[in-house]
């Protein structure tokens, strides 16, 4: 008789067998920095995560790396937003001075930078906005110096995160340009207009004043756009590519695991962190094993990066 539970026998056997791993190395930890000196101030929405001035932000850098976390990214939170996020791109701005301290104090971290315009807009879109619709080709010229600016700080990766149509061909144009030609670029490639964002828009202060970016950012029931979405940025010359949410959408990473040979990384986004969270804190469930669970899921439908909030909890675990 065949007996399959021949290799589930014991925790030995199951190890021995066990066709996914997780490691360190798959992990990207997002990290929050803010104006300010001293502040460690939790988000409400999502415990254990911070909003981290840049002094703070470098010494918890350096626990992620103790843990063997090799990259973390950086989102901004400036004091000052206007129309058209200049908090971006300039040479002094918060990611900026951020992403050089780390480089500077953290020894062999890498950093990626996320390139948006949201977290520095008053009005909280992605773009240039011109009676309340956002612009795409305005939109590219602030994003290609978002990117270079960054470069220029050190980041060694660039991250855009805004979905307007060729934004990878412009980031790379541009950093082409400024001599940045060995910077990678980590397109968020298929981004879905999704409900699971709303704790990283309290944590950011990124949240639209007006409106919604379902004009820009994907339709939550489309399958085949994502796979043109990817295409075009394979072709523009994007180095990896990024799927965000991640649990919701496991076909979607999967399939393009069959398709494409480029790495890709999957975004485990603040509101799956915060259910997992808030259902364990309540007794609902196991947290440990329900994130070891979901991130194994992830690495198992095709994702060689996994950006997540517990990735210093979860390399704990192993």
């Amino acid at each position: 008789m065949l007996r399959l539970r021949r290799l589930r026998r014991n925790e030995s056997i199951r190890a021995l067998v066990r066709e996914t791993r997780l490691t360190p190395d798959d992990f990207v930890y997002p990290m929050f920095v803010c104006e300010g000196e001293g502040i460690r101030r939790e988000i409400a929405s999502m415990p254990g995560q911070y909003n981290f001035s840049v002094d703070e932000l470098v010494k918890e850098a350096e626990q992620v790396r103790s843990l063997g976390i090799r990259a973390v990214i950086i989102f901004g939170i400036p004091s000052y937003k206007d129309a058209i996020g200049r908090e971006a791109y300039g040479e002094d701005s918060i990611v900026q001075r951020a992403t050089r301290a780390l480089k500077r104090e953290v020894k062999d971290l890498l950093v990626i930078t996320d390139t948006c315009l949201c977290e520095y807009t008053d009005h909280g879109h992605c773009g240039v906005v011109r009676d309340s619709e956002v612009l795409n080709d305005p939109t590219l010229e602030l994003l290609a110096r978002t990117a270079v600016s960054q470069a220029k700080a050190g980041a060694d990766i660039i991250a855009p995160s805004n979905m307007m149509d060729g934004f990878v061909a412009a980031i790379r144009a541009a950093l082409d340009t400024a001599g940045f030609e060995q910077v990678p670029i980590l397109s968020y490639a298929v981004k879905y207009a999704s409900a699971f964002y709303g704790p990283f828009r309290e944590a950011a202060k990124s949240a639209p004043q007006f409106g919604d970016r379902k004009s820009y950012q994907m339709d939550v029931a489309n399958f085949r756009e994502a796979m043109r979405e990817a295409e075009v940025d394979v072709t523009e010359g994007a180095d990896i590519l990024m799927v965000k949410p991640a649990l919701p959408y496991l076909d979607v990473l999967h399939a393009l695991r069959q398709r494409y040979n480029l790495p890709l990384a999957a975004y485990q986004v603040s509101g799956e962190y915060a259910m997992i969270k808030s259902a364990a804190q309540r007794g609902w469930l196991d947290e440990k094993q329900v994130m070891i669970e979901t991130l194994t899921a992830i690495k198992r439908a095709g994702a060689d990066l996994i950006l997540t909030y517990f990735a210093k909890q979860a390399v704990q675990c192993f």
